[in-house]
């Protein structure tokens, strides 16, 4: 399938097509008629400069007019930016026969550059303006110092050629900044990055027109030569545009990038500062939901394919003054440039989304997508394209959150902005090598026991894991969670917690107390297939039985994609590791699956659990539970256990174990080594409110 790639400026500025051909053909008469009006005024008002002129100039002007048929036009950039290889003759002319020739060919060149260009009659104009002046400028020097190019040039002639390459360039710059004070004066900030590439092509060109004009004077054959280093430069600028437009461009939809979008945004934000504009700008990110499913269903292929159509889509609805950007993977933004407040700014995302909710066909498959939306509107202080994108992003995940197509950016979703902070640095912190201490950086594995109900024995620990970040201090475990799961930092800390939870068994067993461990992971875990042979081989690595270790997983998990984890529990199944689900009790739809998948043991939700002494409705599901998994064979853990009198319920129900404050509170690998050391097993007290007891 071909790629679709519309210019980078088009989704910018461009009228529509038909106003471009009617700007076009008035442009065209403008150029012909301006030049033919101009020269003809000349060639009446000073006839014989014309007459007198060798064979030599003639050849020279046919080759400016030959060349402007390929005019230099500085990829990426405005139709003002252009180079003319015919400023190579024109200004051998303006030093060998002076201001009146040069003028009459420039303009007659420049009139075939505009039609070939399609210019407008103001930017044909404007051209025409800057090459007239810039010809004067050079030739006021040419004539103030008696410059003169023969055929044996001197080193005073070389040194005087760069004096009036110099006036001719400064003559041009000073004009159009002129203009751009005048008339456009936000456009100066763009003006000093173009001058870059187009300047060192100018000066290329300019100096190589005394070369032509000492090989016209000495053999009229040497002068289509110079065609050779004139294409070499018409290379040179459009391999430079090609770099510049690819760094601009997105690959794949065609579209312009992030770099573009923030260039964009600052040029905005230099006008707007300048102007006032009654209109503010607003940048609007997209991100496409559920377009993992995609990829995972159809191929990368298709996903590509689809990103390509939704591209097409975005530019065909959004108006021609504004930007349609793809920031990479299944992001897109769209900088609205005339938005009046934030009413406006959600009316044109609500037209995005419903027009990415129609569904897109593909092989004659109709995919449905949809996009959460956020916005930033640029406050009136502006602001670069790197913080109006934080922006929209916060307010994107903010949607996301919601569960709604839009948002706009305000400051209580700035939370949204630290969480990636605080991702990037527990991400760097998982990668770090701790050396000789695993807690350098501080991700810890906390242990807390769990108790047999009946007897007071302790049965098992579960880990937990615990993370102090260097500036903000200890991170909550729902923060942590919230942050990482849905990321691939999440199959980081699993490995990490899993190698140090196995090697602590392995500690624990040859100092002759073996102990099971339960260890939290999520459903991306299981989902990669690579963890069965993880976990065996550090089974085997440390000398650890399959059956002191034991896998959780939340019910919610479990019920947003149940088949496809099927396989792993199964293998983890057969290799001895059993397989918890926790937080029983919160889901909808868990008791098909209580009996299909290959569960040990399942975990009453704290919620339940620390209400069951006051609430007799949460009393009656911990009961119900425990006889549902009692006559399913599987052990029953209770979460958040915290007074005597929860205990002795769970005790009269036939709970099996217990974990919470009650017994012991989360605590590293050697605090729980103290704690067993002065622990002494406690059984429940038989009579109401009577206190446990240890056990003889």
């Amino acid at each position: 399938m071909p790629r679709w790639r519309p210019p980078i400026e088009a989704s910018l500025e461009s009228p529509p097509v038909g106003v471009r051909s009617v700007t076009a053909r008035r442009g065209a008469v403008t150029a012909v008629g301006g030049a033919v009006v101009v020269d003809l005024g000349l060639w009446l008002a000073s006839p014989q400069t014309f007459d007198e002129l060798p064979t030599a100039f003639w050849v020279m002007a046919a080759l400016a007019l030959a060349v402007d048929a390929r005019p230099y036009v500085v990829a990426n950039r405005r139709a003002s930016s252009v180079v003319l290889p015919s400023i190579c003759f024109t200004f051998g002319i303006v030093l060998a026969w002076g201001f009146v020739p040069a003028l009459a060919v420039q303009l007659a060149a420049m009139a075939i550059a505009g039609v070939r260009m399609r210019q407008s009659p103001r930017r044909a104009l404007h051209l025409a303006g800057q090459h007239a002046v810039a010809l004067a400028g050079a030739a006021a020097v040419a004539a103030l110092a008696g410059l003169h190019v023969g055929a044996q040039p001197h080193w005073d002639d070389a040194l005087l050629t760069v004096a009036a390459a110099a006036a001719w360039i400064g003559a041009r710059t000073g004009l159009d900044a002129l203009f751009a004070r005048c008339l456009s004066a936000g456009r100066r900030r763009r003006r000093v990055q173009r001058w870059g590439l187009e300047l060192f092509a100018t000066a290329a060109l300019l100096l190589l027109g005394p070369v032509v004009l000492a090989a016209a004077q000495v053999g009229l054959a040497l002068v289509p030569l110079v065609l050779l280093a004139l294409h070499a430069v018409h290379r040179m600028v459009r391999s430079a545009g090609e770099y510049e437009r690819a760094a601009r461009v997105d690959s794949l939809t065609g579209l312009p990038n992030r770099r573009a979008l923030q260039t964009s945004v600052a040029e905005r934000d230099a006008a707007r500062g300048l102007h006032r504009p009654e209109r503010g700008l607003a940048l609007l990110l997209l991100d496409l939901d559920r377009f993992r499913t995609v990829n995972d269903a159809l191929g990368h292929t298709t996903g590509d394919r689809l990103l390509v159509e939704v591209a097409r889509r975005l530019a065909a609805v959004v108006p021609s003054h504004d930007l349609v950007v793809r920031l990479g993977g299944d992001e897109f933004a769209v900088l609205a440039t005339r938005v009046d407040g934030p009413a406006a700014a959600r009316r044109l995302a609500a037209h995005l989304a419903e027009e990415l909710g129609r569904p897109f066909a593909l092989d004659g498959l109709p995919i449905d997508v949809s996009a959460s939306i956020g916005i930033a509107l640029q406050g009136e202080r502006g602001g670069d394209g790197a913080s109006l994108l934080r922006q929209a992003e916060a307010a994107m995940y903010d949607a996301k959150e919601r569960g709604d197509h839009v948002a706009i950016y305000a400051r209580d979703t700035e939370h949204h902005t630290s969480d990636l902070a605080l991702l990037a640095d527990l991400r760097r912190a998982v990668q770090a090598d701790p050396g000789s201490d695993p807690a350098a950086d501080g991700i810890t594995v906390y242990y807390q026991p769990q108790i047999a109900v009946a007897t007071g024995e302790l049965v098992g620990v579960e880990a937990l894991l615990r993370w102090r970040h260097p500036v903000r201090g200890m991170v909550g475990p729902s923060e942590l969670l919230r942050v990482a799961e849905q990321t691939p930092v999440m199959r980081l800390l699993t490995s990490r917690v899993l190698r140090e939870v196995v090697a602590q068994l392995g500690a624990w067993r040859a100092a002759g107390r073996p102990l099971r461990a339960s260890v939290n992971v999520s459903v991306r875990d299981l989902h990669a297939a690579d963890i069965a042979v993880e976990i065996d081989t550090l089974l085997h690595r440390y000398d650890v039985p399959p059956d002191l270790l034991q896998l959780e997983i939340t019910e919610s998990a479990l019920m947003a994609d149940p088949h496809r984890v099927l396989d792993t529990i199964t293998r983890l199944d057969r290799m001895g590791v059993a397989i918890s689900l926790d937080d029983f009790g919160t889901g909808y739809s868990s008791l098909q699956h209580l009996r299909r998948l290959p569960f040990a043991e399942v975990k009453i939700d704290r919620s339940f659990v620390l209400g069951m002494a006051a609430d007799r409705g949460d009393a009656a599901i911990v009961r119900s539970v425990i006889a549902l998994a009692d006559s399913l064979g599987l052990r029953v853990v209770a979460e958040g256990v915290e007074d005597e009198r929860t205990w002795r319920l769970l005790a009269a129900a036939g709970c099996h174990a217990a974990q919470g404050w009650f017994h012991a509170r989360p605590m590293p690998a050697p605090d729980l080594a103290v704690w067993l050391s002065r622990y002494r097993p406690l059984r429940p007290g038989r009579e109401p409110g009577a206190l446990a007891v240890p056990t003889s």
